[in-house]
Formats: C-alpha cells, sequence, structure tokens
C-alpha cells in the first residue's frame, strides 16, 4: 500500500454535509452520562447501513461496531464519546438544546459525528486489511464509575480484541485543522473531595456560644491552597480548587454545618497520593483547632492519562502526512482537565490528541459550540490512521 492511496481530505469532502446534519441533529437533542439511548441508537443505526457487525449495550448505551477487510490480523480500536452535560445553552444557534438544562459543551457531538464519518470511508473504501472497532462510549463526562470503566468490567477488550487503542478530543483555542500530541502524562488525574464540617449553631448576636462553621471553612479554603505551595514539588504540577461552598440560610443565624465541594488534580500517582494524605491530615486537625469536626467524603476520579510512546509517535507521523508539519504540534503542554479515556490506555498501547476547534468558546461553557468545519478533518484522520495502522 503506497501514500497515494491513503485517505485524504478530498476523499471525505463529500461527506460534510450529511455529516453536518448528523453533528447538528445530537446537538438539538442532548443526553446526559448514562441517558445516551437515542444517540446509541442513531449510531448503531447508522453504523449497520454501513455494513458494520454492531453490538450494542456494552458498558451501558455503548456501541461498538465491527468490521473487517483482508487477510490482515491487527486490530484497532477508535473511540468517540456521547454524552452531553447539565449546562444551559447560550449560543443562540439556530439548532440549539431543545432540551432545557442539557447541552453538547463539551464538543461530544462532534467527536461522534466525525467518527460516524470514518465509518463511512472506511466502508466504502475497505482500504485496510485486517479489523477495526469503532467504539463508541457513553458516560464520559460522570467523573466516576464512567463509560470507559464499565465497558471495560465488561470485557470490551476480550470481546473487542484491539492492538492500540486512539482517542481525541476538540481543542478550543487552535485552529480548525490543527492536531497537537504528547507522549507520556498528557491529561491529569482528577478526584473530587466533599467536606462537611460540623459546628455548633446558634445566634448572630452571641458567637462565643457557637462554633462557626463558617469561619472554619473560610479559614480551610486559604489554608487548603498551601497544600501546593509547600507539599508539592515545584517541578510537579498539582491543583487544589473549592468550586462550591455552602452553608447557612439566614444572617442572623449561626448555621450547624458548611460543605466544600473540591477538584484535585496531578500528574503523577506519588503527587496524588501526597494530596490526598495532606488534605486529609489539614482538613481535620484545622477543624479542631477551631473547636469544630469535619467529614470528609475523599471520591477517587479518573488516572492520570499517559500516553504510549510509539503510538503517539505513529499517531502524529499520520497527522504530518494529512495535514503537513505546520498543522502539528507535538508537544502541546499537558492538559489539567481528565478524561476517563485514561482507563482504556492502562489496558492497551494508544493516545489520545486534540484536535483544533479554531476561536471558539472554552469547552463546558454555555456559549461553547464545536465548530463544524472540523467534521472532514476529524473524519479523514481517523480513515488514514485506521489504513496505515492496517496496511497491508
Amino acid at each position: 500500500m503506497t501514500d497515494k492511496t491513503l485517505c485524504t481530505l478530498d476523499d471525505v469532502v463529500d461527506l460534510a454535509p450529511g455529516l453536518r446534519e448528523i453533528r447538528q441533529h445530537l446537538h438539538q437533542h442532548p443526553e446526559l452520562s448514562n441517558e445516551e439511548s437515542a444517540t446509541a441508537a442513531l449510531v448503531a443505526d447508522k453504523l449497520r447501513a454501513l455494513g458494520y457487525q454492531v453490538t450494542t449495550g456494552v458498558g451501558g448505551h455503548g456501541v461498538v461496531g465491527t468490521m473487517k477487510s483482508g487477510p490482515g490480523r491487527r486490530s484497532i480500536g477508535i473511540r468517540a464519546d456521547m454524552d452531553a452535560l447539565p449546562i444551559t445553552e447560550q449560543t443562540g444557534v439556530s439548532y440549539a438544546s431543545q432540551t432545557p438544562g442539557k447541552m453538547h459543551a463539551c464538543g461530544h457531538d462532534g467527536h461522534t459525528s466525525m467518527l460516524l464519518g470514518a465509518a463511512e470511508q472506511l466502508a466504502r473504501s475497505k482500504n485496510f486489511s485486517g479489523t477495526v472497532h469503532l467504539i463508541f462510549q457513553p458516560a464520559e463526562e460522570i467523573g466516576f464509575n464512567s463509560g470507559a470503566e464499565r465497558m471495560l468490567a465488561e470485557k470490551l477488550f476480550d470481546r473487542f480484541p484491539c492492538d492500540a487503542v486512539y482517542g481525541l478530543h476538540n481543542h478550543p483555542g487552535y485552529p480548525v485543522g490543527k492536531m497537537m500530541f504528547r507522549s507520556g502524562p498528557f491529561m491529569a488525574a482528577c478526584d473530587t473531595v466533599n467536606i462537611t464540617i460540623y459546628g455548633k449553631g446558634g445566634h448572630a448576636a452571641r458567637p462565643h456560644m457557637a462554633v462557626d462553621p463558617i469561619l472554619v471553612a473560610g479559614s480551610l479554603v486559604v489554608a487548603l491552597q498551601s497544600i501546593v505551595s509547600r507539599s508539592i514539588d515545584p517541578n510537579e504540577t498539582a491543583v487544589v480548587t473549592i468550586g462550591s461552598l455552602h452553608a447557612g440560610h439566614a444572617s442572623n443565624v449561626i448555621p450547624e454545618t458548611a460543605l466544600l465541594e473540591m477538584s484535585v488534580r496531578s500528574f503523577d500517582a506519588g503527587v496524588r497520593k501526597i494530596l490526598e494524605e495532606r488534605i486529609r491530615t489539614l482538613v481535620e486537625n484545622h477543624a479542631a483547632g477551631y473547636g469544630a469536626r469535619a467529614e470528609i467524603e475523599y471520591v477517587p476520579g479518573y488516572p492520570v492519562l499517559v500516553n504510549h510512546d510509539r503510538e503517539t509517535a505513529f499517531a502524529c507521523e499520520v497527522a504530518k502526512e494529512l495535514l503537513g508539519e505546520e498543522n502539528v504540534v507535538e508537544n502541546l503542554p499537558p492538559i489539567s482537565g481528565s478524561e476517563d479515556f485514561a482507563y482504556f490506555l492502562q489496558q492497551k498501547p494508544g493516545c489520545f490528541l486534540r484536535l483544533g476547534n479554531g476561536d471558539s468558546a472554552a469547552l463546558h461553557n454555555p456559549a461553547y459550540n464545536f465548530n463544524d468545519e472540523s467534521l472532514t478533518f476529524g473524519a479523514a484522520y481517523w480513515t488514514r490512521l485506521v489504513e496505515r495502522y492496517l496496511e497491508d
């Protein structure tokens, strides 16, 4: 197989209108994690119509489309996520979400559509020798007990053997048609910490007769920031963010309790362990110092996403072939967001990469919208990656 036979951007230009229609339909009908029944049904129907062997209900609403071509024995998995977010859309587009309080604010509608585009191009060209498994995954956004975890618990790679697995995410701020890569630790582990401070309620005019949990919580917000600055090696990366603080209902009442909700992120297993140890110790002792008591719920989230060197170099090479070296970033800085594709990479070699989304709003923002100009770039890239990986 020579380079001349591999997929180019020109080969998928005719797919653009159909992919845009699919993407905008999905955008209008977003489904949250573990609710992706209609999205999964659409994906399954499209794959069946293209001649794929389709398996549904994998890890919830997960769908796997399998196609074999030629005598090749190698196999590859390509994954797209399908779920939306509990956010009220503020894009103003004509195809905005029709479901109040739900929207595709992370571009999973685009990821799904791009992979369906690759599915069509692979089916009509069959320019590969081996087996391709197209993995449409539910519940990436949920943070724990995710779609990736459940698909793996249901023996995903035993049922659909893959020699390597690949996935991507759109990336606001980089031009459409630009692809970004990084070997090794690429996206952060993310844990959620819920802290309840138990004090003693009382009258606002008699604070000496109460134990004010708001005072404890406020002081704790500041104290927790010392963990990263004083307990973590400056050469390492860690984030401790208190995203929510709830306490009280009236200005003249000292409440009984206060609740803090935190996101804790890191790129190293050792750092992740230190963060948990220091948070637990600091919170318990800090509360006790005020005469209060703290209860800590530490919820482990996704692990560090670690790209494999050989598979990342291969994916980067394919991008250069398709887009030109000037449109490929080989060493994108680590991203503090998290991604459950990390679980796939713990079991199989592979790479998670980024695709430019242009000058759009940030991910998880109510004004965000996936850039439809990216659809053919993603479809062509996935097609060419499969063709190169499964060459004769």
